[in-house]
């Protein structure tokens, strides 16, 4: 039985699965993307088009954003032809990109000018938890808004929290990233290790990850860096953007975060070397090089 009209701007790699989700909890979806193929994919599965994220706010009371960074974030909501133009008193944006706290401070300030609600309400799980609709839901915003959209957000995500109030949801992620990012460090260079030693990495993960060592990202990202396959479920560009947030964010509270930065300088040779666009399990590769050898073997 239909729910209710939604817009969606964003149907990248996560918006895609997202959308399906919706329509498959019996929404009725109006999306908006630059790329027009990703619209037309969408249109094929039951959801309308729209020609811009004006035109999705429009036709629908609530509108989800879900695009790559700050700047995204600000143009399709703020911006000429964006959301807040077409949005009208009472409806609401929930923004669940991964973007800097200040932006989505601003972006709420915005929208509360003009009588909208707003949730930031970033994501962990990659494309595998927005295909399942499993993913972990960081929410910034007030407590009625986020009551009020629980639901919608349950048809995507399974750990949904409120953890403040506007920007909280991205500061939680940034926390989030800094903490991944480290553990596939650490996990690259341990099964690098195993390999240079002559041992066989299979042994070594499946040995390890019922002890203290073991965590989400072993089990997701260990079999790939065994395997050699950094198809990406989220991209190392994307993840050098959320860690560049997260320095700069410590920058202005004061707060050093020195692994954060080593790190986040491995990804940006990875970058140089052309591998933005795999998987960022592919942080691996850094010790990899270093080490002259290959977890996979190969």
């Amino acid at each position: 039985m239909p729910q209710g009209d939604v817009g969606f701007v964003g149907l990248g790699i996560m918006g895609r699965p997202m959308v399906r989700n919706l329509l498959k909890a019996g929404y009725s979806l109006t999306v908006y993307d630059i790329v027009g193929s990703a619209v037309e994919e969408m249109v094929t599965e039951g959801a309308a088009a729209a020609s811009s994220a004006r035109e999705v706010a429009e036709n629908a009371p609530v509108v989800i954003t879900m695009v790559p960074d700050s700047p995204h974030s600000e143009a399709a909501i703020l911006g000429e032809g964006g959301v807040l133009e077409g949005a009208s008193a009472g409806s609401v944006v929930i923004d669940m990109s991964s973007i800097a706290p200040g932006s989505s401070q601003k972006i709420a300030a915005a929208c509360e000018a003009q009588g909208v609600g707003f949730l930031d309400a970033p994501v962990s799980g990659g494309e595998p938890g927005a295909i399942a609709g499993t993913l972990a839901i960081m929410v910034g915003g007030k407590q009625d808004v986020f009551d009020a959209h629980y639901e919608l957000l349950g048809h995507m995500g399974t750990s949904i929290v409120l953890c403040g109030d506007y920007g909280a949801g991205n500061t939680t992620k940034l926390a989030n990233q800094i903490i991944v990012a480290v553990n596939i460090e650490a996990v690259g260079e341990a099964l690098t290790l195993a390999r240079k030693a002559g041992l066989d990495p299979n042994v070594v993960f499946d040995a390890i990850k019922g002890g203290l060592a073991g965590s989400t990202v072993l089990n997701a990202k260990g079999p790939m860096m065994i395997a050699g396959d950094f198809q990406p479920g989220f991209r190392i560009n994307l993840h050098q953007k959320d860690l560049r947030n997260a320095l700069l964010t410590g920058q202005e509270l004061g707060v050093p975060l020195p692994v954060t930065g080593l790190v986040q300088q491995m990804i940006g040779s990875l970058v140089n070397d052309g591998k933005g666009d795999l998987d960022h399990s592919a942080i691996a590769n850094f010790i990899e090089d270093m080490a002259n050898t290959k977890i996979s073997g190969q």
